[in-house]
């Protein structure tokens, strides 16, 4: 099934340029992006139907990467004058320490995901999938899908 991904590297090279915007539109810097693209593998959906073939994201290593997704985000912010990577003024580095101690006090920090930031891992999914989609037009818009479709059943 990789002969099909290798088929398309220069059609994604396209929809990376053409998505560029939708990155800088989301909350991950091109940093960011580029590491969820490492853990995110795409698979067609439905292969041996033409018309229910679909491209989606396999997102099952996304919470592994995770930690590093917000180590850049933290190494991000405090370039960027030391404030709340997520956009608040938490006070740099004294107010992530306290962050942490209220964390560990209160039993917060990660709801229960074992301190994955659901919601940022829900967005880097979400994000993912809209790639999958903008990659699934472009091939469709190609005339190239079908061709794909039947190299990921080889």
């Amino acid at each position: 099934m990789s002969n099909w991904t290798d088929a398309i590297v220069g059609e994604r090279m396209t929809v990376d340029r053409e998505f560029n915007d939708r990155i800088r539109q989301s909350e991950f810097s091109n940093q960011e992006w580029g590491l969820i693209m490492t853990a995110v593998e795409f698979e067609i959906e439905d292969a041996t139907d033409p018309e229910d073939a679909r491209i989606v994201a396999d997102t099952s290593k996304l919470p592994q990467i995770m930690p590093e997704l917000d180590n850049i985000s933290q190494q991000m912010g405090a370039m960027a004058g030391g404030g709340d990577p997520d956009g608040g003024s938490s006070g740099g580095a004294f107010g992530n320490l306290l962050s942490d101690i209220k964390d560990v006090i209160l039993g917060g920090g990660g709801g229960g995901s074992g301190g994955v930031d659901q919601q940022r891992l829900e967005a880097a999914e979400r994000l993912t999938q809209e790639y999958a989609d903008e990659l699934q037009r472009h091939l469709e818009s190609k005339g190239k899908f079908e061709q794909v479709r039947l190299a990921y059943q080889e």
